[in-house]
């Protein structure tokens, strides 16, 4: 009886064991991320962000017919819950809850647009200058060491005086500024996957180099390029408000977080609700961008399965 106790104990670690082994990587973070609290209420936090931005500005055009522009000398300096101003009003009279939910549209856009531009460019660029090589990689190097040495705030003061810093201009900007270190790591990483057993024995087969990339080498760089894309998020969100500190941002009426603060700073003593807000949903974003590349690193990592 004791001896069928054991094998029956036997079997269900097994079990268990083959179980846990045939799990794929993408289900196992999936588990993981599950049941990581801080990374769900990061998430949960900037997806409610997100839609508030994206459903928010049409109600408040449309039914409730209020221009984030208007101004009001009467309100202006309102405290927060005075004459129906939740957030208080700016030294203009504007709505200041209004000014945040639509500086916190353009600059969510702002990052994500980015970031997903730096993306992009950033891993075509390292795939194919790690998976080719030779003069391909030399001549990508030579355009990002270029690049890399002239400083990035010069280039926007002068694209400043060129074009007015809109929203627009400045996605395009931080794209074309912001891959050199996404290409660097991912071609780091292509050159290490491209020698190994399971590339090599495609290559044997037969399988074109463009299979190669995308079927083979491609998948194996995507764990790094999302977790990547996280922090280069809550970084670009950072970026934007240094910008908009140095006169280069997007340029009012239009609101940013950035450049809500920046304007705040003159009126500390008479409204300090106009600098607190935008800190704090700066702030609330970036760190919950950085918790979801935490956990993202975290649960991508396949040494931290068990």
């Amino acid at each position: 009886m004791r001896s069928a106790e054991v094998q029956v104990a036997k079997l269900d670690h097994a079990e268990e064991e083959a179980l846990l082994h045939s799990r794929s990587l993408l289900s196992d973070a999936v588990s993981h991320i599950l049941h990581d609290r801080l990374t769900l209420l990061a998430l949960g936090i900037l997806i409610t962000f997100t839609l508030i931005g994206i459903i928010a500005p049409p109600i408040i055009e449309g039914p409730l017919g209020i221009d984030v522009n208007r101004t009001n000398v009467v309100a202006r300096f309102k405290q927060p819950g005075v004459d129906g101003f939740v957030l208080g009003a700016d030294h203009l009279g504007r709505d200041q809850l209004v000014r945040l939910i639509y500086g916190g549209r353009i600059s969510l856009a702002i990052a994500y647009a980015s970031s997903l531009g730096i993306i992009l460019i950033g891993v075509s660029l390292g795939l194919i200058s790690g998976f080719y090589g030779g003069i391909v990689d030399d001549i990508i190097m030579w355009i990002i060491n270029t690049l890399s040495a002239i400083p990035a705030l010069f280039i926007l003061l002068v694209a400043s005086a060129i074009w007015e810093p809109s929203p627009e201009v400045l996605v395009f900007i931080l794209a074309m500024l912001g891959w050199f270190g996404t290409c660097r790591l991912v071609r780091g990483e292509v050159l290490s996957i491209r020698e190994r057993d399971f590339v090599l024995a495609a290559k044997a087969l037969g399988a074109t180099n463009r299979r190669l990339v995308m079927a083979h080498i491609a998948p194996n760089v995507f764990s790094i390029v999302i977790v990547t894309g996280s922090i280069i998020a809550g970084n670009l969100i950072l970026l934007e408000s240094g910008l908009s500190y140095l006169g280069v941002g997007v340029q009012p009426p239009t609101p940013t977080w950035g450049n809500m603060l920046t304007d705040s700073r003159n009126y500390f003593a008479t409204g300090v609700h106009l600098v607190l807000w935008p800190g704090v949903l700066i702030v609330i974003t970036v760190l919950c961008f950085y918790l979801i590349g935490d956990g993202l690193r975290d649960a991508l990592d396949p040494h931290r399965r068990h």
